[in-house]
C-alpha cells in the first residue's frame, strides 16, 4: 500500500541518515527507511526506524494522525517510511534518541517478516536475502567494504598494481581434486583456486601485482572457517624475499585494522567488538621458525612431532602462547611445502615460506619466497608426480628472465571474521557458499 509517496516535493524535502539526525540532537529532522521493530495501542505508536547507518525510535500520537491512523496502524516490521518531525535526547530509546513524528509517508506496508529469533541457521541461510538487513549483518557488510577499500588503498600506496586473472581456466593450477569442473563448450574447465600462476607471470611486466577476487575449492568440509567461494587477496613481488613479503602482509593487516578503527565504531560497538583487541595490533608481528613452534606444541602438551603439519588446534594455540596476537610461523619442512616454494640455503630441508596465526582463528596468511629455479621445479615436479599438461605456461616465469620473487594470500571472509569476532566466516560474506548451500 501507497500513499502520499507521489506528492512528496523532493527538491524541498531534505532527508538526513538516521546517524546524521542523531548527532544533530534537537531541531526538525526527516529520515526515511525501514521499520526495524513496532509497538503501540490505540493512542499511540512506536516505530523503531532503521537505515543502513544506525536505528531511531519515532513515536505517533494518534491524536495528531486522525485521518491516517487506520493506515498506520497497519504498517509491520520491514515498511518502508518517511519520518518527520523533532529530535530529542530520550535516554530510554535504543540509541538514546527519539522523533515526536509530525507527520509520515506511508511508502509500502511489508507483508509478515518470515524471520524471527526462532529461526535455525539452516532457516536463515534460506532467507539469507533478508537477513542481510539485521544490524548485524549490516554492520558486518560495512566493516568488509572498509576492508577491501583499505588494502586496495595500502596496496596502491606500496606501488602495487591490480591485475586481474580469469575465473575459469583449462586446468587446475595445483593438480588436486579440490576444484569445481564447468562445461565449458565441448571443452572441461575449472574455476579458480587462486590467481598465483598468472601471477608470477605478471610481475615479469609490473614488477609488483595483487589481486582481489573470489576463488573456489571443492572442499566438502562443514567447519565454520571454510567455504566454497571466498575473497582472495592475493600479493606477487618480483624482487622481494621472504622478510620482504611478510612485511607486507603484516602491514597491511595492520593498516586495515587502522581503518577500521576509525571508520567503523559503530559497527564495532553494535557487533561488541573487543576494542582493546583491535588497538594492540601493531606491525611488526612476532616471529618464530616451525622447529621453535614444535617445542612450544610439545610444551603445552600437544600430540605432535617434528615433521608433522599443524591441524587448527595447533594454529590457534600458537597464536595465544605468543602473546594472544599475531604470529609468523618460518621454515617448514619442505615436505610439507608444494612445488613453488623455495628452500632456505641457510637452513637446508626447509622452506622460504610463512603462515601467519592470528589467535582464534588459526591461519591467516599463507606465503613464500619462490623457487627461481627451473631444474628444481621440474625435479619436484617428477617427484610429487604432478604433470602441469596445459598448465606449462606457467614455467615461462622461469623460463624467461627468471628472479628472485614472493607473494601471499590470504581470504578476506577470515580476516573479517576475525576483526568482527564471528564464530563462523558464514558472517563476514554476503551469500555463503557451502557443500550444501547454493541458493539463495
Amino acid at each position: 500500500m501507497t500513499t502520499h509517496a507521489a506528492h512528496i516535493n523532493r527538491t524541498t524535502e531534505k532527508f538526513l541518515s538516521v546517524q546524521e539526525a542523531i548527532e544533530k540532537k534537537k531541531g526538525e529532522v526527516a529520515v526515511r527507511g525501514w521499520v526495524y521493530r513496532e509497538r503501540g495501542s490505540n493512542a499511540m505508536k512506536f516505530i523503531v526506524l532503521r537505515d543502513s547507518t544506525n536505528i531511531i525510535q519515532c513515536v505517533l500520537e494518534k491524536k495528531n494522525f486522525e485521518k491516517q491512523w487506520n493506515d498506520i496502524d497497519k504498517i509491520k516490521i520491514e515498511s518502508s517510511v518517511e519520518i518527520f518531525g523533532d529530535i530529542k535526547e530520550d535516554k530510554r530509546a535504543p540509541t538514546g534518541y527519539e522523533i515526536a513524528v509530525s507527520k509520515i509517508n506511508i511508502i509500502q506496508v511489508a507483508e509478515d517478516f518470515p524471520i524471527n529469533k526462532d529461526l535455525n541457521e539452516e532457516l536463515l541461510g534460506d532467507r539469507r536475502h533478508l537477513w542481510l538487513r539485521s544490524r548485524k549483518m549490516t554492520a558486518s557488510m560495512r566493516i568488509r567494504s572498509t576492508i577491501l577499500f583499505a588494502l586496495h588503498e595500502y596496496m596502491h600506496k606500496k606501488g602495487f598494481t591490480e591485475i586481474q586473472a580469469p575465473s575459469m581456466s583449462g586446468a587446475t593450477s595445483e593438480g588436486g581434486s579440490e576444484t569445481f569442473e564447468v562445461k565449458y563448450f565441448d571443452k572441461k574447465a575449472y574455476l579458480t583456486q587462486s590467481w598465483q600462476f598468472y601471477a608470477e607471470n605478471f610481475i615479469s611486466a609490473v614488477e609488483k601485482a595483487y589481486a582481489i577476487a573470489p576463488s573456489f575449492r571443492a572442499e566438502k568440509s562443514k567447519t565454520p572457517w571454510h567455504v566454497t567461494e571466498f575473497w582472495h587477496f592475493e600479493v606477487e613481488g618480483a624482487w622481494m624475499d621472504l622478510l620482504d613479503d611478510m612485511v607486507i602482509a603484516e602491514e597491511s593487516i595492520a593498516y586495515v585494522i587502522k581503518k577500521v578503527l576509525e571508520e567503523n565504531r559503530l559497527e564495532l560497538e553494535i557487533l561488541e567488538v573487543d576494542i582493546k583487541k583491535l588497538e594492540k595490533v601493531k606491525a611488526p608481528f612476532k616471529r618464530i621458525t616451525y622447529k621453535e613452534a614444535i617445542d612450544t606444541l610439545i610444551k603445552h602438551n600437544h600430540k605432535i612431532k617434528y615433521g608433522d603439519d599443524f591441524k587448527s588446534a595447533e594454529e590457534r594455540g600458537l597464536a595465544t602462547y605468543y602473546g594472544d596476537n599475531f604470529v609468523f610461523v618460518t621454515n617448514y619442512p619442505m615436505h610439507l611445502l608444494k612445488f613453488y616454494h623455495g628452500e632456505d640455503p641457510k637452513n637446508p630441508g626447509t622452506g622460504t615460506n610463512f603462515n601467519l596465526l592470528a589467535p582464534g582463528v588459526g591461519e591467516m596468511v599463507d606465503g613464500s619466497q619462490r623457487e627461481p629455479d627451473l631444474n628444481k621445479i621440474v625435479e619436484r615436479l617428477k617427484k610429487a608426480e604432478i604433470d602441469l599438461g596445459t598448465s606449462d605456461w606457467y614455467l615461462d616465469s622461469r623460463r624467461y628472465g627468471s628472479v628472485p620473487h614472493a607473494g601471499f594470500g590470504m581470504g578476506i571472509e577470515r580476516f573479517a571474521a576475525w576483526i568482527c569476532g564471528f564464530d563462523t566466516i558464514k558472517d563476514s560474506i554476503p551469500f555463503p557458499r557451502t557443500p550444501t548451500r547454493l541458493n539463495p
